[in-house]
């Protein structure tokens, strides 16, 4: 018999029995229609609404950041070319007069902004070229990034505390229905999770004290902790293990950080932090910028970055400039937190991943 509004409902993919997530993320346009994937959307909305609701309320203005750029932020090297020409070999001759990306962060932007207005944010799409096949990896996903003039980081830890508890909060006021459907989809009690998160205050710890902590811990890592080497997923899991709560990890060697990151008095490491969160781990990265001029050009020198590129970011610490701080949270990965689903592809409608593009 046919069903009202159906055309073919005998071929309807998603039928009344037990439909798996990975069955489900093959059918991408289908899928917001089962109660999980749609109470997941309903939590994105939610955050994304809150996400400019903390912000305005504290006083920051929203700006929008170029999403083609030129600079590469994280100095990595994994991003999509932007081009008009059917190869890559003379880029004087493509749009824009030399080769443009698409951005893996607007916080370089962001920073000239904060300078003039005091505080801003930034919510918006990034990109990442990696081929990383991973539940925690997307070429396309969203980030917020806060920069704030005259805050050093201790003040920006406790801003992203504050707001990865007041988005928790409004998630729990407002999504009641899709919490408790979550709690049993995933048989974890996502309710009481989230009450405990807002109860506790992180355990902040400097890099050097989480090595030596995993140095101890007797476990037999598959990367071994040292010093120098960056902390890996399996780390992070230990780290919210050991802790039983959310975790804020400071102080990382310079050689492994970005090069936009203020030096410690010490010059071997730098003033930033990860934000680990448990199930998940680290969602939130950020640091205070360095705002000296001499020292930011013997960075970019050391990394072999083009000054050419960076001159207009080295011209915000050579015409004035104070002491300022950001940080960017990754949305898919708060997300995972909040709904306890495994991969980033249930926490966005459209997951682009390496070989992977439909809708």
């Amino acid at each position: 018999m046919k069903k009202l509004g159906f055309h073919d409902f005998e071929n309807y993919p998603i039928q009344k029995k037990q439909t798996t997530l990975e069955f489900l993320r093959e059918i991408l346009h289908l899928r917001p229609r089962t109660n999980t994937l749609s109470a997941s959307f309903r939590i994105r909305s939610s955050a994304s609404y809150a996400i400019h609701k903390f912000f305005q309320e504290k006083g920051f203005f929203y700006i929008h950041t170029p999403i083609i750029t030129a600079s590469d932020c994280e100095g990595a090297g994994a991003m999509f070319r932007v081009t008009t020409l059917p190869d890559f070999q003379k880029p004087e001759e493509d749009f824009f007069g030399k080769p443009v990306y698409l951005t893996v962060s607007g916080q370089l932007e962001a920073e000239a902004l904060a300078l003039a207005l005091g505080k801003v944010y930034t919510f918006g799409p990034t990109f990442r070229a990696e081929n990383s096949n991973t539940t925690r990896h997307l070429a396309e996903f969203w980030m917020i990034e806060p920069e704030m003039a005259f805050y050093d980081l201790e003040m920006t830890i406790s801003l992203a505390t504050e707001m990865l508890k007041f988005l928790t909060e409004f998630i729990f006021a407002h999504n009641q229905d899709d919490l408790e459907w979550l709690t049993k989809f995933t048989e974890v009690n996502v309710l009481e999770k989230l009450e405990n998160f807002l109860k506790q205050d992180p355990t902040i710890i400097s890099y050097s004290e989480a090595v030596e902590i995993l140095k101890k811990s007797g476990r037999n890592f598959e990367f071994p902790p040292a010093w120098g080497n960056d902390l890996q997923t399996e780390h992070e899991k230990y780290l919210l293990e050991h802790f039983g709560r959310a975790v804020v990890v400071t102080h990382y060697p310079k050689e492994i950080k970005a090069f936009y990151m203020k030096l410690d008095e010490n010059h071997k490491t730098v003033k930033n932090f990860d934000y680990l969160l448990p199930g998940v781990g680290e969602v939130i990265g950020g640091s205070q910028r360095e705002d000296d001029y001499q020292a930011l050009l013997t960075r970019i020198r050391e990394l072999g970055l083009k000054e050419d590129d960076y001159r207009w970011y080295l011209d915000l610490r050579r015409f004035g400039s104070v002491f300022h701080s950001g940080f960017g949270l990754g949305l898919e990965r708060f997300l995972l937190f909040v709904t306890e689903l495994k991969n980033v592809r249930d926490v966005i409608p459209f997951p682009r991943t390496p070989g992977n593009i439909t809708v």
